[in-house]
């Protein structure tokens, strides 16, 4: 049986596949959720970040009252893919 090695609170390691554990109440202050995707970047210093990409027309639904209800969100997305 393997012993497991007590990490500080508030750090992780890179695993052999290069996958990286967040910690959860970093994940709850950051309001990140299973699914959500980041776009991973490297700072003028050489700090890590991540940065979660929002779906600029989810950011603004419901926003203004009435507009959702109004506006045919699936075709302004697609203009903009075009």
């Amino acid at each position: 049986m393997a012993t497991q090695v007590k990490r500080e609170r508030g750090t992780t390691r890179v695993s052999s596949k290069n996958q990286v554990t967040l910690p959860v109440d970093i994940l709850r202050r950051a309001r990140l959720s299973p699914g959500d995707q980041l776009r991973v970047g490297l700072d003028a210093t050489g700090r890590l970040t991540l940065t979660p990409l929002v779906d600029p027309i989810l950011a603004i639904t419901g926003a203004v009252p009435g507009l959702a209800g109004a506006t045919d969100i699936e075709a302004m997305r697609n203009a903009w893919v075009a």
